[in-house]
């Protein structure tokens, strides 16, 4: 699209509490800028204002931002306006154009924004209104990468109390996070109250979280090992700490199962939903993404959450860019150097990192591209994201053909690394 495609260019510095808001025409002449509150009143006010800034054409407005969802971004887009976001790194390299004393203010963002809209539009991503079910997942996707976060951080700290006073129980679950361990220490929170548990209750504590590595005699010598010499009152002191970890290690671990189900129902409906217009498709997106080995419900959510307009697009580029997979390279004079990439959506690079190492364990074609990986001399992390750069390629493929997985199919050639 060329600057005539629009009759105004409109630059938004975001903030909490109000954003400042600019309005350029095609000549680069500011034709009005004003502060609107983060309110549902303010921010009906500013759409009210913009589509009378040209009656009856919203689409004939451009609004720049750096923010990529939120009220005020699905505001704009309800009214019909068109919506561009940027990264605020770029966006800060824009304002270099305009002082290079590093002069900034809120009305001189506004400005920026809307002026690097109106000249270097290629920068900016279109933003469209997200699906309800895409919402939903990308909430409940965030949320149990946190609820984990914090399930690791509290059994780190029940793995110090235990450091303390209660090693012995560490040699049966090494990272404290199980929760057959949890009811354990609700059973006999000290070493004096672990020697006189019965070996029936030790059964059927084995049973009911069906753990079979381990017998109850097992159970039982590590409880009645020869307990650390402490001060008096350190057995106390770590007990009590424990006993206060517990309660929240259960409640952490029962609101990510729960959310684990939640995410399978999102995926069920996203899945038995109507496709949109276009011509017949015989299999669902999200079937096609589910057929490739390795590939978990976290991963599935993950991937429809954080890059489902790039599998839409069927954009290889954009989304092994934003997986963190495709490298980056930086060459001057002599030197050339080909780096890893830092500047990329985290989650989804967690998530598609994560699919390619257990896709190179379950996988024929995956571990023979990892195998080979290896063998020229690369890195585990780098054979890894090798075999995610060609597991990418592979759904992309899919995608645009229609087609589920089959392991069985004859390769005619395997991706260069």
């Amino acid at each position: 699209m060329s600057t005539g495609d629009y009759d105004f260019f409109v630059g938004v510095d975001w903030g909490s509490e109000r954003h400042q808001v600019c309005v350029l025409d095609p000549a680069r002449q500011v034709h009005g800028e004003r502060a609107v509150e983060h309110s549902g009143p303010g921010l009906a006010a500013l759409a009210d204002w913009l589509v009378a800034v040209a009656p009856g054409a919203p689409a004939r407005i451009a609004v720049a931002l750096e923010m990529p969802r939120g009220a005020i971004v699905d505001t704009l887009l309800a009214r019909g306006l068109h919506v561009f976001s940027i990264n605020p790194k770029q966006l800060d390299r824009f304002r270099d154009r305009h002082s290079v004393a590093g002069a900034k203010d809120d009305r001189r963002d506004a400005f920026v924004a809307a002026d690097a809209l109106r000249t270097d539009r290629w920068a900016f991503r279109r933003l469209e209104p997200d699906h309800p079910l895409i919402l939903q997942l990308r909430e409940c996707t965030r949320l149990d990468q946190e609820m984990q976060q914090e399930l690791t951080r509290l059994a780190n700290r029940l793995r110090d109390q235990l450091l303390r006073f209660y090693p012995a129980l560490l040699r049966l679950a090494p990272a404290a996070d199980d929760p057959w361990l949890w009811a354990l220490l609700a059973l006999a929170p000290t070493p004096v109250a672990g020697a006189h548990v019965p070996r029936a209750r030790l059964t059927r504590l084995l049973q009911s979280h069906r753990i079979r590595r381990l017998s109850a005699e097992d159970v039982r010598a590590a409880l009645r090992a020869p307990a650390l010499p402490v001060t008096p009152g350190t057995v106390e002191a770590a007990a009590r700490h424990v006993a206060l970890l517990l309660p929240r290690l259960h409640l952490i671990h029962a609101q990510r199962a729960q959310g684990t189900r939640h995410i399978d129902t999102l995926l069920a409906a996203y899945l038995a939903e109507a496709p949109a217009a276009g011509p017949p498709r015989a299999h669902h997106d999200v079937a096609i993404l589910q057929s490739l080995p390795g590939v978990g419900r976290l991963v599935v959510a993950t991937l429809l959450a954080e890059a489902a307009p790039l599998l839409a697009a069927r954009a290889y580029p954009a989304l092994r860019a934003q997986a963190g997979i495709a490298p980056v390279t930086r060459q001057s004079g002599k030197h050339r150097s080909v780096l890893m990439r830092y500047g990329c959506n985290h989650r989804l690079q967690q998530a598609v990192y994560h699919w390619a190492r257990v896709s190179a364990q379950c996988d024929a074609h995956s571990r023979a591209h990892y195998t080979a990986l290896r063998q020229r001399g690369h890195s585990h992390p780098r054979a890894v994201r090798g075999v995610a750069d060609r597991l990418l390629a592979l759904l992309i493929a899919m995608l645009k053909s229609d087609t589920l997985y089959d392991a069985a199919r004859p390769r005619k050639r395997e991706l260069a690394a």
